[in-house]
């Protein structure tokens, strides 16, 4: 393996690599169990995101926080015995390639299919997930299908954002969408003005704009521009729902919420033989005195340049 000088293979725990980043214009740290960005942190800000202190991490078990990857399913798998969210975010991919720039540090890790793979899902495919740190965070998720006949896919790049308080946050850019409000019902209803979490949020938007969250305790706004996605999800556990999950402090829900970049609901992906999708996710930090919304455009950079 290859690595920059500003790049450290580690392991978290024994058989659990972890590479490490310390680059003049961020830190970070990607596992290669799930191609899971577990931190980033500009050199101008303080940590962006949120990881559990008490994330489970162990091979076989997805970490609470940071950025999963749910994928090839979104959510609940219609056969109970498969697991949530896909399978990607609990197996070992490899690492593919690495280069250090002036503005940071590119990543490339792989997945295909594989005798453990077809047992939950009997399709072949090759996985991608590129990474480009550094004052901006870009990761896509690049899927090609190399099966013989067409399959169809739904995923996440499931981020968790640290804020100050999610009580005193607000989320801009979803204003006169329409949204479906976890599984407590399926019908699609409008969403007025900025988000306020105030309750347990599990909202599919439908939608490909860019997201803003003002975070008045930490001064500063976190910018989600996306591309290959037409949905959105907002989430947030609320005070009942943490006491659930047994990788997150009960007293934790006001730490992080969660916007991701999907193709979850109508949304879904179907690729013909041979053709390759990318679910491509873009945050930026700006102190919130400078807030005015940015364009909704994705100008080339990093591994997509």
């Amino acid at each position: 393996m290859k690595l920059p000088s500003c790049v450290q293979l580690l392991e978290a725990k024994p058989g659990y690599p972890v590479l490490h980043i310390q680059h003049p214009n961020a830190t970070g740290s990607v596992a290669l169990h799930g191609a899971h960005v577990m931190e980033w942190m500009p050199n101008h800000s303080d940590p962006v995101l949120y990881i559990s202190p008490d994330a489970v991490i162990e091979l076989g078990k997805p970490i609470r926080g940071g950025i999963p990857i749910c994928w090839p399913w979104f959510g609940p798998h219609a056969d109970s015995s498969k697991p949530a969210h896909g399978f990607v975010r609990t197996m070992m991919w490899e690492f593919d390639r690495a280069r250090e720039t002036p503005a940071g540090v590119d990543l490339v890790l792989k997945l295909a299919d594989s005798a453990e793979s077809r047992l939950l899902w009997p399709f072949g495919f090759e996985a991608l997930l590129h990474i480009s740190m550094g004052l901006e965070l870009e990761v896509g998720l690049e899927v090609t299908n190399t099966d013989s006949k067409p399959w169809t896919m739904t995923g996440a790049l499931h981020t968790y954002f640290s804020v100050g308080d999610v009580r005193q946050i607000t989320i801009h850019g979803l204003h006169g969408t329409q949204y479906v409000e976890g599984r407590l019902s399926p019908d699609k209803r409008p969403q007025d003005g900025p988000i306020v979490i105030d309750q347990e949020v599990d909202r599919l938007y439908a939608s490909d704009a860019p997201v803003i969250v003002d975070d008045p305790v930490l001064s500063r706004e976190l910018r989600i521009e996306k591309a290959g996605s037409l949905s959105t999800v907002v989430w947030n556990p609320w005070i009942e729902k943490s006491t659930r999950l047994a990788d997150l402090p009960d007293e934790a829900y006001p730490d992080f919420v969660c916007v991701e970049t999907t193709n979850a609901g109508d949304d879904a992906v179907t690729l013909e033989a041979g053709e390759t999708h990318l679910l491509l996710t873009r945050l930026c930090v700006r102190p919130l005195k400078d807030a005015p919304m940015p364009s909704p455009t994705l100008p080339e950079s990093g591994m997509f340049a």
